[in-house]
């Protein structure tokens, strides 16, 4: 699952980009016409009551359009495929109450504002151009892609209607910081490649598993809190934490297990895997590679070394402490 997810985030994950280079000019108008509907429909389903069939399934990738009014009348439509046209407006689907899955990749949209939709769970708006997360409001769902747009802020999300929120891909936008996120049940939450610079907000996601960072602007790890209980992966990968005492914040992770921190300035350090395994003893994996017995044992002894140092400091402090006060009851 884990490795699922860091294929979706990317060694360099190579998206087909070619129509965003083919954009910007202002669309002539192509409307949905009836042809291209019957291409299009298809999985004939029993309708909502039952007493009827009807086609379920709609797909018009690449076709140019730029008005779907023409879907107003399919109202048993569940499954929608719109990616690779000229939308500005998707006004048009409000008509589809049945709606369970909707794909509008690579369009013009500015916006994600939709009408609420009772059963939708689905929505890709990836590649399109919108500025904020206003006006997204489906009670059911539960997984939300919105990667490579132009997304500044996190807020805006409405956190009562997205009461069943799962996955949020937020990837390749131009987020600065994760204030404003509170949806309480995401458990996969996409931010790499953005220019998030400080973690806020974060202890409201009790239930995030997953947590993807990488490629943003982070120097130190302030922001992750001992609510954060099912965190298992959390991935780093080419921010800029420089010290060993950032990475011992996420001491606070309970259950951490997976890790990745590669292409930081302190994975260049002498016994970098050593030096983080003996601060998050829990991991299981640091980079991708599973830990080793003999490296767990090596660092827990580096741990252990530590640790007495630290008593030894401050039993120092505590006697010098001492020798301070009784001069000064001697002077006095």
């Amino acid at each position: 699952r884990e490795d699922e997810d860091e294929e979706l985030e990317g060694e360099e994950e190579k998206e087909e980009d070619e129509e965003r280079e083919e954009e910007e000019e202002e669309p002539g108008p192509r409307p949905l016409t009836e042809e291209v509907v019957k291409e299009g429909l298809s999985l004939l389903s029993k309708t909502g009551d039952g007493l009827a069939h009807a086609y379920v399934k709609f797909e018009a990738k690449d076709k140019g359009l730029t008005d779907i009014s023409l879907l107003k009348r399919f109202i048993h439509l569940r499954y929608v495929d719109l990616s690779k046209n000229k939308l500005q407006d998707l006004s048009p689907l409000s008509s589809l109450t049945q709606l369970l899955w909707l794909k509008v990749d690579g369009n013009l949209l500015t916006s994600a504002s939709m009408q609420e939709l009772p059963y939708l769970q689905v929505i890709s708006f990836d590649r399109n151009h919108i500025k904020d997360l206003e006006g997204i409001a489906h009670p059911l769902l539960a997984n939300l892609s919105l990667k490579e747009n132009k997304i500044q802020t996190v807020l805006g999300l409405s956190h009562d209607q997205l009461s069943s929120l799962q996955v949020l891909e937020l990837r390749g936008n131009s987020i600065k910081t994760t204030a404003g996120l509170g949806v309480s049940k995401l458990k996969k939450l996409y931010l790499a490649q953005n220019n998030i610079c400080s973690l806020e907000g974060l202890e409201e996601l009790e239930q995030l598993e997953t947590l993807h960072l990488r490629d943003n602007k982070l120097e130190a790890l302030d922001g992750f809190s001992d609510s954060m209980k099912c965190l298992q992966y959390l991935n780093l990968r080419s921010n800029g934490i420089r010290s060993f005492q950032e990475v011992e914040k996420l001491q606070v992770l309970p259950m951490l297990q997976a890790l990745v921190l590669m292409d930081n300035p302190c994975a260049e350090e002498p016994d970098y895997r050593l030096e983080v395994l003996s601060r998050l003893p829990q991991l299981q994996r640091l980079d991708k590679e599973f830990i080793e017995e003999d490296e767990r044992e090596e660092a827990e002894q580096i741990r252990r070394t530590r640790l007495e140092k630290k008593k030894v400091r401050a039993t120092r402090r505590g006697d010098e402490k001492e020798v301070k006060r009784k001069k000064k009851d001697q002077t006095c």
